[in-house]
């Protein structure tokens, strides 16, 4: 039996030395027996089939995989289609409302807890808003996120200690789970 997964990954092509091409990452996918190896937009979102592995291997199989071909080290988190739909469907915000660069998800390697937050004052961000879900922060920057100061606390190392934590707009979250649909 076969799985469709999305693969994230961190830092891809979005300035710095770390360039990927698309084709060479379909072609790296491939080669790793990975199956229907499609990729979205030039950030580093692949999906992929795959009959083997579970999302945190999978995660591992291609993070050295990319270090071992390009030379450079990358986050990255795999999420199957099952996931990535609950994320969307539990959107806290009201999506539909928005505008896709007003809401931004946070996708984590693990369950983070509220705790991790809690010296947090919220408070001093609103308008702009975040709240969690299942290994998944929501983010709300009603000015878009490269005007967020939100959103730079929210990437600050002490909170993210631990962790891969690579964020998407919310028309890629959509995307991702339109074509991990089938």
């Amino acid at each position: 039996m076969t799985t469709t997964y999305a693969a994230l990954l961190r830092g891809i092509n979005v300035g710095g030395n770390k360039k990927l091409p698309m084709a060479e990452l379909r072609a790296l996918l491939e080669g790793l027996g990975h199956g229907d190896v499609r990729t979205y937009l030039q950030s580093g979102q692949a999906v992929f089939t795959s009959g083997h592995g579970d999302e945190e291997s999978l995660a591992a199989e291609i993070a050295r995989a990319v270090e071992e071909r390009f030379g450079f080290p990358v986050d990255v988190v795999v999420r199957d289609h099952a996931y990535l739909k609950a994320v969307a469907d539990n959107c806290p915000f009201p999506a539909a409302e928005l505008e896709a660069k007003q809401l931004h998800v946070t996708y984590y390697s693990q369950s983070v807890a509220e705790d991790r937050f809690a010296e947090f004052d919220r408070s001093a961000f609103l308008p702009e808003e975040f709240r969690l879900g299942d290994r998944a922060l929501y983010l709300y920057v009603p000015e878009g996120l490269g005007r967020s100061r939100l959103a730079v606390e929210l990437a600050r190392p002490r909170l993210n200690k631990g962790l891969i934590a690579t964020t998407r707009n919310w028309n890629t979250v959509l995307k991702l789970v339109e074509l991990t649909g089938g």
